[in-house]
């Protein structure tokens, strides 16, 4: 394995109710190499969501460092944050996220508006990421005409348009029946092998876990294990 995309260093995060403490990862450190596919596991409320938020500076940790890239993104101003976030991360979500009223190429378009494309490259990068996760004959339909399966390829091909560095996939086949989650997972390790794609997945299926090179549980805010997935 290559050299350390991700590198966390005892953090740890804890979320105030009224009086109460509750600490949602407790000095945890992992260490995640350029072109990895972790699979993050655990029972509910073991952290592993946030831990991918942390990742992905949509949360800010309250002990700890997380270096992404060899770039100490903890420390980064919201709008420094915001433009690192938008450049260097693709997120998959279990409910899709697509907006209803846009086509599938519309939706693939809308991380470029960050960006310095006209509409006409904007365009050309959205069928791009369309045509590899396989809906280069899906640009106009809108998410209604589409299978859950095709909306969570849209979902990606949203994700991986803007090129990122990492992939966070937050149960990306948990809507999905077993002949479309397979199918999901396929493109992932697709990426991964073939794009060299970093995918860290929060799921709670073994079979999607086993997809992944390695597994690590969580339990109560720390790491409890970490394995090679089966081959």
């Amino acid at each position: 394995m290559s050299e350390s995309l991700v590198e966390i260093n005892a953090v740890s995060k804890i979320y105030k109710r009224g009086a109460e403490r509750l600490t949602v990862l407790d000095k945890l450190s992992l260490s995640v190499p350029r072109g990895d596919f972790v699979a993050l596991m655990g029972p509910s409320g073991s952290g592993k969501t946030t831990l991918l938020n942390l990742i992905g500076g949509i949360d800010r940790p309250d002990g700890g460092s997380i270096v992404v890239s060899d770039r100490r993104i903890d420390k980064l101003s919201d709008r420094a944050l915001a433009h690192w976030r938008s450049r260097h991360v693709g997120f998959v979500f279990q409910m899709f996220n697509l907006l209803p009223v846009l086509t599938a190429e519309r939706n693939v378009e809308l991380p470029l508006l960050l960006t310095g494309m006209n509409g006409r490259q904007r365009r050309e990068r959205a069928r791009t990421a369309l045509s590899l996760v396989g809906l280069q004959d899906r640009f106009t339909h809108k998410p209604a005409q589409l299978s859950g399966g095709q909306e969570q390829r849209v979902g990606i091909a949203r994700a991986i348009v803007t090129d990122p560095e990492i992939l966070l996939c937050d149960e990306p086949t948990g809507d999905l029946d077993r002949q479309s989650g397979d199918e999901v997972l396929d493109l992932l390790v697709a990426l991964n092998e073939s794009q060299g794609k970093t995918i860290i997945m929060v799921t709670h299926d073994p079979v999607a876990a086993e997809r992944a090179k390695r597994i690590v549980h969580l339990d109560k805010g720390r790491l409890s294990s970490v394995s090679e997935a089966a081959a």
